[in-house]
């Protein structure tokens, strides 16, 4: 007999966690205990590697599972892997956790006066073109290569959480990695 409190879960097969996310954005909480049975531990992972105190991962996972139930309607299947959108969401909060940590660090200490920054229009209208051909190029990659790169260079991960979380072998993503920059690298150059 389990104790008070603790659920019983079934050691088969994982479940879909796509079909997972579809059953919990039309409100089925039973598919969101599954949910999060399935990816707890992951986000939980996450959240710790990136603010280090435990305390304030178990704080940031919980963040997570709430901004998934409340936008479980948002994902959508067609954009990416539902465990990848968690993931996602789960870095993102962990990444505002320790910015928000750090701001509060800095308001504590005395304030230094601010350096006065000149911004010429002609550095904003360079840095304006050369995020616009990031984009064209990034529209030339193929979905594996841009979800591994998104991943890896946008969202921080490592190679072998990229793998992970898309569910390919290692091999598999690197090689996809170093074609989609190659791509990249020779898009860039002609587009300058």
């Amino acid at each position: 007999m389990a104790e008070p409190g603790l659920r019983l879960v079934s050691s088969t097969e994982p479940p879909d966690v796509d079909t997972l996310m579809s059953q919990v954005a039309r409100g089925d909480s039973q598919a969101f205990e599954a949910l999060y049975d399935a990816l707890s531990s992951a986000v939980y992972g996450v959240a710790r590697r990136v603010v280090r105190d435990p305390a304030r991962a178990e704080d940031v996972t919980q963040e997570v599972f709430l901004e998934v139930w409340r936008k479980a309607a948002g994902f959508n299947r067609d954009l990416g892997r539902g465990k990848t959108w968690v993931m996602t969401i789960a870095h993102r909060r962990a990444v505002d956790a320790v910015r928000r940590n750090e701001a509060a660090k800095r308001s504590d200490q005395q304030a230094a006066p601010d350096e006065v920054v000149h911004d010429e229009p002609g550095e904003a209208v360079i840095a304006a073109e050369e995020h616009g051909a990031v984009r064209d190029c990034l529209q030339t990659l193929t979905d594996l290569q841009l979800e591994s790169v998104r991943l890896a260079y946008f969202n921080g991960y490592t190679y072998n959480e990229v793998a992970t979380l898309l569910e390919k072998p290692l091999p598999t993503i690197k090689t996809r990695m170093r074609d989609g920059l190659i791509r990249l690298r020779d898009c860039l150059e002609g587009a300058s």
